[in-house]
């Protein structure tokens, strides 16, 4: 497709998501989520575990200041952004919402590593050395430490961010060194297919791999949180033993652009 074609998509498909964040109230919110909750307790009832053990994370990533504020209104107090640099300027416009945390789930470049370490709660997308040492060099310079998830690439996809699932022990042994990093779980972005099985099978190996660092790792029994699952996916990750989902679409609607837009940049 060529890109004038690509940007008249584009276009659309952000004057399609601004027209329904406009129609957006503090009521719709509380039902989507409602709606959303109810999918993870029937998920929940089908393997035997409490709601109380998922957590619902919404995704704000392409929505705008006054709809998140409607977000606080109906109940959410963390939300997960894939862009730093945007995440940040929310936190920015509103630091006046003291107890509204946020969690950084897209790919990080270091450069960027001293916006997450100012604001964030939590990044989930962690991968590589150098972003942990750069995360570590500015954290000790705010005076903070940061709740941080493994990515996993369980879906074996060029394309996707993550750790090959063998190199992750080692993974968690080098991070050791960095001590205002709280390693906490995996994350992993299951493959986009409509074959049920194959996506079990990522969130499947994700526990195995869990479970095996917990037995491998001197700090294995921190290790204990599994993000995976999204709007579309997240009963089959329920199942496997998700402990935190990721959903925005059925929270705030079709995005402009579709998921893997959002895979690969910050």
């Amino acid at each position: 497709m060529r890109g004038n074609q690509m940007t008249a998509l584009s276009v659309k498909y952000a004057a399609d998501l601004i027209r329904g964040l406009q129609t957006l109230t503090v009521e719709d919110i509380r039902s989507n989520l409602t709606k959303v909750y109810s999918r993870i307790i029937a998920a929940c009832q089908r393997v035997d575990r409490h709601p109380s053990s998922v957590t619902l994370l919404p995704v704000s990533k392409t929505v705008d200041e006054v709809h998140i504020r409607l977000s606080y209104e109906a109940g959410c107090r963390k939300l997960g952004e894939n862009k730093a640099q945007d995440a940040y300027h929310k936190w920015e416009a509103m630091s006046d919402l003291t107890d509204l945390h946020w969690s950084v789930i897209g790919h990080l470049q270091t450069n960027k590593a001293k916006l997450v370490a100012r604001f964030a709660s939590e990044f989930q997308a962690l991968d590589s050395l150098r972003v942990a040492e750069a995360l570590e060099r500015r954290l000790q310079i705010e005076g903070r430490s940061l709740d941080v998830l493994i990515q996993v690439n369980t879906s074996g996809e060029t394309n996707k961010y993550g750790l090959p699932p063998e190199e992750v022990v080692r993974f968690v042994q080098a991070l050791s060194a960095y001590p205002a990093l709280r390693v906490r779980g995996l994350m992993t972005l299951a493959l986009l297919s409509g074959d049920t099985s194959r996506v079990r099978q990522c969130f499947t190996q994700l526990r195995i791999l869990r479970d095996r660092i917990q037995q491998a790792s001197p700090q294995g029994h921190h290790i204990t949180e599994l993000s995976m699952g999204m709007s579309g996916d997240l009963e089959i990750a329920i199942e496997e033993g998700a402990t935190v989902v990721r959903v925005g679409q059925a929270i705030y609607g079709a995005r402009a652009l579709p998921n893997l837009h959002f895979h690969h940049t910050v």
